[in-house]
């Protein structure tokens, strides 16, 4: 077995403990097979009741604690675990399974291959209404957009990302879609320059807020908006092309 990065992982037949390093995915399997969640980060705020050992954060996990808990799998994420922690854990002989998603439709790949064969879990209905809620293409004109996720430096989405593709299901175009860099260092007045029909600020990983962001575009349309509902796939993904659709104003 392969996980998204082409990665063999030798997941044992029946998987009972798991340890998950991405808030997401530990929001997908508590929603899938809760039982089996053992170990989470500090960041894994969903769900709330959430009861299990903290390992630290995405980009700096206790790898001890990761393997005294005898996980059976380890979930990460190409792009929020760092290689470094990955590879300790597969070199102590912990099994890894690491996705890769900058699309949605590699989101609803990804994610029924992570329960079915990474966690031995069968297929959640929740995955099911997640793919329906997205499967119809949006209509109207497009509109374009630029999404800071961090100030001091301005920082913006760019090329391939899973919150430039949401957008873009939504109609809303990212005007640094082509960016040579996926998250790049953009002057505030560049920003501004753009004149984008929409500042979408998500809440994480800087908290934009309505008291937060708005003041830096003024004469511009400026929508703070859930991260989790614009940047996690997982069970949230069901919910969110409608409430995105009604906070962006369709």
């Amino acid at each position: 077995m392969t996980d998204d990065t082409g990665a063999p992982v030798p997941v044992p037949e029946t998987v009972r403990r798991v340890v998950s390093l991405v808030p997401s995915l530990t929001e997908s399997v508590a929603a899938t097979v809760p039982g089996a969640l053992v170990g989470a980060t500090d960041w894994c705020t969903h769900p709330h009741d959430l009861d299990v050992a903290r390992v630290r954060g995405t980009k700096n996990p206790d790898l001890d604690a990761v393997r005294r808990l005898r996980p059976d799998v380890v979930l990460a994420n190409a792009e929020e675990n760092r290689a470094p922690d990955i590879e300790a854990l597969r070199e102590a002989g912990v099994p890894v399974w690491v996705t890769r998603i900058e699309t949605l439709r590699q989101a609803f790949t990804s994610l029924d291959r992570l329960l079915r064969v990474a966690c031995r879990a069968p297929r959640p209905s929740w995955l099911d209404a997640a793919e329906a809620a997205w499967r119809e293409p949006e209509t109207g004109p497009r509109r374009t957009a630029v999404i800071p996720i961090w100030r001091r430096p301005w920082m913006v989405v760019g090329r391939d990302t899973f919150t430039g593709d949401v957008l873009r299901h939504l109609g809303i175009d990212n005007l640094y879609a082509s960016h040579p860099e996926r998250y790049p260092k953009i002057p505030l007045g560049e920003l501004a320059a753009r004149r984008p029909d929409l500042v979408v600020l998500p809440d994480e990983p800087y908290a934009f807020s309505e008291d937060d962001g708005p003041e830096s575009f003024p004469g511009l349309t400026c929508v703070p908006v859930s991260g989790r509902l614009l940047t996690w796939y997982g069970p949230s993904l069901a919910a969110a092309r409608a409430e995105l659709g009604e906070r962006l104003g369709r």
